[in-house]
């Protein structure tokens, strides 16, 4: 379970004000809503990696705001993350960056970290590729890179920042059908920001929309396709009515 209350933050504006999110225990969240909407600076938060001004931040039985530095490095082995770029490091091949969670926050012997990059590079359609560099690889192929290193360690909680930014239509609605068919196999908690709202629909069991730093909208899928919020029929359904 993923509880933001009363959330503050402000950077040279204000980004999130007094926003307030709810993520129920092994869903599949959607966070979308119009650009410069708080969006990716959620999920820093809800990683650690951001500390807002005020409110609470709460994941699982974690009081995320009360953490001190020990405790924030502690609370992110336990939290998945694909940033917008990817965040590969083009000095290790494939293989290295997808063992790169394991060697740094668990003690395993060699050939079990091996066995788990081979199973995961498998597992998002990459088999083989351990050896190979970031740099030769597609935008797409980069994508499933980071999606494996960002769940190799099985985490309860995954958060992907526009997972499927750049790719063309048909290869984002595969790497949404995987991360969704590896979220059901994983049983975690993943929230999921993404521009490319009409698949990422395919793929959410519940949808919050963003406007000014607040999530003015949550509900269902199924809800938020037929809701008459104007920000929501906006931005879902291009129905406009003004400007956002």
């Amino acid at each position: 379970m993923i509880r933001l209350r009363s959330v503050v933050k402000s950077y040279e504006r204000r980004v999130l004000s007094s926003l307030d999110l709810h993520v129920e225990r092994g869903t599949l969240y959607g966070l979308v809503g119009p650009g410069a909407a708080g969006k990716s600076v959620v999920l820093k938060v809800i990683a650690g990696l951001v500390r807002p001004e005020s409110g609470t931040v709460e994941v699982g039985e974690t009081d995320v705001g009360r953490l001190d530095e020990l405790g924030l490095a502690e609370h992110r082995k336990h939290v998945g993350m694909v940033f917008q770029n990817n965040a590969l490091f083009d000095f290790m091949t494939v293989g290295e960056n997808v063992a790169f969670p394991l060697r740094r926050l668990e003690s395993l012997p060699e050939p079990e970290i091996q066995r788990r990059v081979t199973d995961r590079l498998a597992r998002v359609g990459l088999p083989g590729f351990e050896a190979r560099s970031p740099s030769g690889l597609s935008g797409g192929q980069k994508k499933r890179v980071a999606v494996a290193r960002a769940t190799v360690i099985s985490a309860p909680v995954v958060l992907y920042d526009e997972p499927a930014a750049g790719l063309d239509p048909v290869s984002s609605q595969r790497l949404f059908d995987l991360l969704r068919e590896e979220q059901r196999k994983a049983g975690n908690t993943v929230v999921m920001v993404s521009s490319d709202v009409d698949r990422l629909l395919t793929v959410t069991d519940r949808v919050g929309v963003m406007h000014e730093g607040r999530v003015v909208f949550e509900g269902s899928t199924d809800l938020a396709r037929e809701s008459d919020h104007p920000v929501v029929r906006q931005f879902l359904r291009g129905e406009l009515e003004g400007p956002l």
